[in-house]
């Protein structure tokens, strides 16, 4: 044991955030990849990556959703996919002063329901190059896309037509 050599555990400029001592609370990052199936909506975002807006039409008694469903909300029927016209009008409209993380640096942002010809439901999405508050019911607008899809319900947006 005379011998003895000092080992030592090499040490680094990273440490812990400490949010709180009785109980101890740190911050802690995690993260990991999470393998998600669009499953039966699959259609609408494919769709969207193809600059398309797909929606929903029962065969049975022709009520046409914005928003697709697989079965029809008033007859059970089974819904077929229908592609939606890109131009639509303001139905309602609200201005949003907080939003998630992802929205943060656009807020406020205006969000619209688009009634399009065709549709019995509507559509919610961003409007974008409108100062918030200053939207107008009835205003026609038109569906844009996103460049690189990322498969998420916010690769359309609509503009003033």
């Amino acid at each position: 044991m005379a011998d003895e050599k000092k080992i030592k555990v090499p040490e680094t400029q990273e440490g812990t955030v400490v949010y709180n001592l009785d109980p101890l609370i740190i911050k802690y990052h995690y993260e990991i990849d999470y393998i998600h199936s669009y499953a039966q909506d699959t259609p609408f975002f494919a769709g969207l990556a193809a600059g398309k807006l797909m929606g929903s039409r029962c065969p049975k008694c022709g009520y046409t959703y914005a928003t697709p469903r697989a079965h029809c909300m008033h007859c059970g029927g089974k819904t077929e996919w229908v592609e939606l016209p890109k131009e639509g009008t303001v139905h309602t409209w609200t201005t949003c002063y907080f939003g998630s993380e992802a929205f943060l640096p656009e807020t406020p942002f205006t969000l619209i329901m688009v009634e399009f010809k065709g549709a019995n439901t509507l559509f919610l999405s961003r409007l974008i190059g409108v100062e918030p508050g200053k939207a107008k019911i009835g205003m026609k607008v038109k569906a844009k896309f996103l460049r690189n899809s990322k498969f998420s319900p916010t690769d359309v947006y609509f503009v003033p037509a």
